[in-house]
């Protein structure tokens, strides 16, 4: 059970270790009266000669207000709750052929999954056509292009383009992410090693500007106006949607006037931590008045 709430502070931190968080190891004693329910559960894996095994996992519930306020008390990090899955390419070049993440390096792609997953990053895995193809250039793959992999918006994508040189992988990365750009490389024998550290330092990146530092977290109280609210269908839109933010905790309706409502809402961090979502989602626009959103048709 200490394992269990541990993978779940990491997922909803983002960190890769808690080195830098000394007081994490003896609060995860406390993980069994933290619990809800748990339950085992079968997982199929793929092994590195490509046969296919089960794993034994436990699968544990915990309170979301107690695991909430551990986060709070040991001044941990927290992820963006309104983040994107990354889209990620592997491109490998064995001497031989290059080719998009070859069938026999499955067992690669899961442990990229599962370094990911754990770290609470949503990932997409392109997939090919019933041919075995991509509808991408494989000549933008490996040259990093990440901008031309979408035909609009930011990318959001990672590209790892693997070669071979002698005894080493030479793995190069290129990660477009929410408009940000990194390049880096990493080199290793064990070509699943290279593609997992690469999955990790892609993370790292990330989580650096896209989580909320421990001293941005708290209860907050904001009063926003949401205009063009025409009708009961457009209020229950505006309602559900701010309710189904989670850095919003209790929405509390203020008055309301023809074409506008006025609320207050709860907030779990810093109102600009909200803004941002606001904008990303663009569900309710900006306008020229502070506090004041206008609801998108």
């Amino acid at each position: 059970m200490p394992l269990a709430l541990g993978q779940v502070l990491q997922k909803l931190s983002g960190l890769r270790s808690f080195k830098d968080h000394p007081d994490v190891e003896p609060a995860l004693r406390n993980a069994r009266a933290m619990a809800i329910t748990f339950y085992y559960s079968n997982r199929e894996v793929t092994l590195p000669d490509g046969s296919r095994s089960s794993e034994l996992l436990l699968v544990a519930d915990f309170s979301r207000q107690a695991v909430d306020g551990l986060l709070h008390t040991l001044h941990m990090p927290s992820w963006k709750p309104e983040r994107r899955a990354v889209t990620t390419w592997v491109v490998v070049d064995d001497g031989v052929s290059r080719r998009i993440m070859p069938i026999e390096l499955e067992y690669a792609w899961e442990s990229i999954a599962v370094a990911a997953r754990a770290r609470g990053m949503p990932l997409t895995r392109p997939q090919a056509d019933e041919q075995g193809n991509y509808p991408v250039d494989m000549q933008l793959l490996w040259g990093g292009y990440t901008e031309e992999l979408v035909d609009s918006g930011p990318a959001d994508a990672l590209v790892m383009a693997a070669r071979r040189e002698g005894p080493e992988w030479n793995v190069r990365m290129n990660l477009d992410y929410m408009g940000q750009t990194w390049t880096w490389r990493n080199r290793n024998i064990d070509l699943q090693l290279a593609l997992v550290e690469g999955m990790h330092k892609a993370i790292d990146e990330i989580a650096g500007t896209h989580s909320i530092a421990a001293s941005d977290q708290g209860r907050t109280l904001l009063d926003i106006t949401v205009t063009g609210v025409a009708g009961t269908a457009d209020y229950v839109r505006t309602l559900s949607y701010l309710q189904g933010l989670s850095l919003v905790d209790r929405v509390r309706v203020i008055s309301a006037a023809p074409g506008k409502v006025r609320f207050t809402l709860t907030l779990n961090a810093l109102p600009e931590y909200l803004v941002r979502a606001l904008e990303s989602d663009a569900i309710l626009s900006v306008t020229p008045v502070a506090d004041v959103y206008s609801l998108s048709p």
